[in-house]
């Protein structure tokens, strides 16, 4: 069975940088498109980015657009997120995803869209 494995959280200082990648376990992996969703304490999952696997067609939330930005690797059959100019805010567990279909844009933010889930990465923004 293909697992989601997340790598790359840990603290960084407000206004840094930090890379998050996201492999999936075997070669079978088939994707029509990955996402980034993260969780911060007492509060909802939300989304921060995605990529559509065919074509690199990427979406992001408000709250990351011009901050973060999501590439994939087909190969290596994995997905990263280099984050910039964090802030306090961007602090929680990180999320990827994995969806068997393509996504349009406007699904991308869905996470009843993707099937297929990671055990998440903490990222901790000190102010």
């Amino acid at each position: 069975q293909v697992r989601l494995v997340e790598s790359g959280g840990g603290l960084v200082q407000a206004g840094g940088s930090l890379s998050l990648a996201c492999t999936a376990s075997e070669g079978t992996f088939r994707s029509g498109a990955m996402g980034w969703f993260r969780q911060a304490s007492g509060q909802e999952r939300e989304f921060v980015g995605a990529i559509r696997w065919r074509d690199g067609t990427t979406e992001y939330s408000d709250s990351v657009k011009g901050r973060f930005r999501t590439t994939r690797e087909i190969t290596k059959r994995t997905m990263n997120l280099q984050m910039n100019t964090v802030k306090p805010e961007d602090t929680g567990m990180y999320y990827c995803a994995a969806s068997e279909k393509p996504l349009w844009t406007t699904q991308m933010a869905s996470p009843e869209q993707y099937n297929l889930w990671g055990q998440g990465t903490q990222v901790t923004v000190s102010s």
